[in-house]
């Protein structure tokens, strides 16, 4: 079926493309037992597959779909598989997947209540399952956004919001020009995408102030003396779950300073894939304090093992919230007194809570403590592995989550074992039995290792330590 120069309406469904699409999705989630996790192309390998002048012409959706698929292969990873243990990547489930098809397929806008009843009142109850799966107040009013760095911005967004309250003036209305700074402070640990929020939301970058964290925590002594310098209003920014260790802020410690400051203060906690602790009862205590945030930020797509894009913001203050992100206009008047734009910065929102509802609907509460468990049992496996052999350093123990390693030699300098990782990554990716990504920690070249799949099995775990046992070896031939 092609779509001619005037864009004629198709006659039929687009069935052909639609079995297209599903033979290839299929076969390639059937393959990823097996399947190299990356074959690592050249950027100008991707080029000549895939770039060429925008047809003139249509051709067969179907082909379509096949042609890109065998154009793009080569640059597609297996991110949903058993041995992506790069970034903090989750994998897809069944149940998830279906439900993103079928959000795809009936392409409903979910802004807006009158455009669609079933996606509003759908994120209504996703919202208070999420609240209910990790013990979180259920006062507290959120939103689903595209992934933690979205809900960063959310939950920032409302601190502006409330400090702009307590200069006396409203941020959302008037801006930030010509107004007091408005100082953010939190740890060097403080994930980029929170700092990449802080321009994007005018305090600007340069007012984040920074102290210490030690083994991957805040140093409290270090930040209460900071609070002491400033006079006015100021946002704290929490780890639950810093991304190169696992490692989390004491939230409770945070709390309390956040209490005790004069000019009084906000509380921010990303919590972008840390917040699952509060799945398990063996885990729950790294968030304790969490309930006493004023916002928290986490991620769908890692943890709970969603398609991307998908992550939730929540927030104490729904009022608050409100202000910082609803605006009027004729053409969105409703009576519905629930339409999610009202809390996010988007107008026009993909149906992401379909995904997530079907998850949690399939696998309940019990499902996802066993997927974090099993998760936090692999992760503490192959640490442990770490430890025992001789060659490898683990960089700190593994609290949660990450493992953060690295090959050491004997007669190597600084700058020369950091080489040795940067080699061994790259010829750990290269190898496509696993996939893991380099890091920086403390100053040193190291390698991390994420397990959020619901994939991946011990025998993996033997897979991944194979790999990293295999190019130790080779870069010290």
């Amino acid at each position: 079926m092609m779509m001619t120069a005037g864009m004629d309406a198709p006659a039929g469904v687009g069935d052909e493309a639609l079995r297209a699409a599903y033979a290839l999705a299929t076969a390639f989630l059937a393959s990823l037992p097996q399947r190299a996790v990356s074959l690592v192309p050249t950027p100008q390998e991707m080029a000549l597959a895939l770039d060429e002048a925008l047809p003139e012409n249509g051709s067969d959706p179907a082909g379509v779909v096949g042609e890109w698929f065998a154009r793009a292969e080569r640059g597609i990873t297996a991110s949903p598989g058993p041995r992506f243990f790069g970034f903090v990547n989750g994998g897809v489930t069944p149940a998830a997947l279906a439900g993103d098809w079928l959000a795809s397929a009936i392409d409903q806008n979910a802004g807006l209540w009158a455009g669609s009843p079933a996606a509003a009142q759908t994120e209504l109850v996703v919202l208070r399952w999420l609240q209910e799966l990790f013990a979180l107040p259920g006062a507290w009013q959120g939103a689903l956004t595209s992934g933690a760095t979205m809900a960063n911005l959310v939950g920032l967004a409302t601190a502006r919001q409330w400090a702009g309250r307590q200069l006396g003036f409203d941020a959302a209305a008037d801006g930030l020009a010509g107004r007091p700074p408005i100082i953010v402070a939190g740890s060097s640990e403080i994930h980029l995408s929170a700092v990449k929020c802080l321009g994007t939301l005018g305090f600007g970058r340069n007012q984040l102030r920074r102290v210490d964290a030690h083994n991957g925590e805040v140093d409290l002594d270090a930040l209460a003396a900071l609070l002491r310098d400033i006079d006015g209003p100021v946002i704290l920014i929490g780890n639950a779950g810093e991304v190169n260790s696992g490692h989390f802020d004491d939230l409770a410690a945070l709390a309390d300073l956040r209490d005790r400051h004069p000019g009084g203060a906000w509380l921010h906690v990303d919590a972008a894939f840390g917040l699952f602790a509060a799945v398990s009862p063996r885990l729950a205590h790294l968030v304790c304090g969490i309930e006493r945030a004023d916002s928290l930020a986490a991620d769908g797509h890692k943890w709970l093992n969603v398609p991307y894009d998908c992550g939730f913001a929540f927030v104490r203050d729904g009022a608050l919230l409100r202000e910082a992100f609803a605006v009027a206009g004729a053409y969105v008047a409703g009576d519905a007194g629930w339409d999610p734009f009202t809390h996010v910065p988007e107008m026009s929102r993909r149906f992401r809570g379909l995904a997530v509802w079907c998850a949690l609907k399939a696998y309940g509460r019990a499902g996802y403590r066993a997927l974090v468990e099993r998760c936090v049992d692999n992760a503490a496996a192959f640490a442990r592995w770490v430890e025992a052999t001789p060659g490898i350093e683990l960089m700190n123990p593994a609290p949660l989550n990450i493992v953060c390693f690295r090959l050491v030699r004997a007669g190597l300098d600084g700058a020369a074992n950091d080489e040795l990782n940067r080699a061994a990554v790259r010829a750990i990716q290269a190898d496509g039995r696993a996939f893991v990504t380099g890091t920086v920690w403390q100053g040193r070249a190291a390698i991390r290792a994420a397990f959020d799949n619901w994939r991946t099995t011990a025998a993996d775990v033997g897979l991944l330590q194979d790999a990293v046992a295999q190019a130790g070896a080779s870069l010290s031939a």
